[in-house]
């Protein structure tokens, strides 16, 4: 059974780690709420978010770890050391890694972001090119760097493009979810 794992982290944004959990949930993939230090966490606009677990060694098992933005949520994510040794032994063992918003920033500093394409919120990519300046920005909405195997994404408006690229990466096919989540309406229109 495919697994993953969304790290939440005080200061989050709550609706880009919530949209990849209805996503991933609704695909029935089994998509657990891993809170960095605590299963209680406080978003970044209060809204309180209870988490199964807390961060430990178990985050290795996951197919895919993915970490929603918010700044000081991303803060809080890259300036962690034990959530930072996980993701480097994951991603030494190719498995995926995936960020969104201002989360690439800590990919950036555990070293993930080497030679690797990547997008996030706008302005944060100054910063992520200082600590990796083999890296390649994009504007896209979302980066899929297969050889890397690391997914990104820019922001709040793009939670569920993200959502459905983790889905995608790890072998699902979304096309009958979207059109029921009306996705492929918004995209239509825009």
């Amino acid at each position: 059974m495919t697994r993953v794992a969304i790290v939440f982290a005080d200061g989050c944004e709550e609706v880009e780690g919530l949209s990849q959990v209805d996503v991933l949930r609704r695909l029935g993939i089994q998509t657990d709420m891993v809170g960095l230090t605590d299963t209680t966490i406080i978003g970044d606009h209060k809204i309180k978010i209870s988490c199964n677990r807390i961060v430990d060694d178990t985050l290795l098992d996951y197919d895919l770890v993915a970490f929603p933005g918010g700044r000081p949520g991303a803060e809080r994510l890259r300036d962690n050391q034990t959530l930072q040794h996980l993701l480097q032994t994951r991603h030494a063992t190719r498995k995926w890694c995936a960020a969104m918003c201002a989360a690439p920033i800590a990919l950036s500093r555990y070293g993930l972001l080497t030679d690797t394409d990547f997008t996030c919120y706008p302005g944060f990519e100054t910063q992520i090119l200082k600590e990796s300046p083999t890296a390649r920005f994009s504007e896209q909405v979302v980066v899929v760097d297969q050889k890397q195997k690391i997914v990104t994404s820019r922001g709040p408006a793009t939670a569920w493009a993200f959502s459905y690229a983790l889905a995608q990466v790890l072998g699902y096919d979304t096309k009958q979810l979207e059109h029921d989540m009306l996705y492929t309406y918004f995209k239509a229109q825009c």
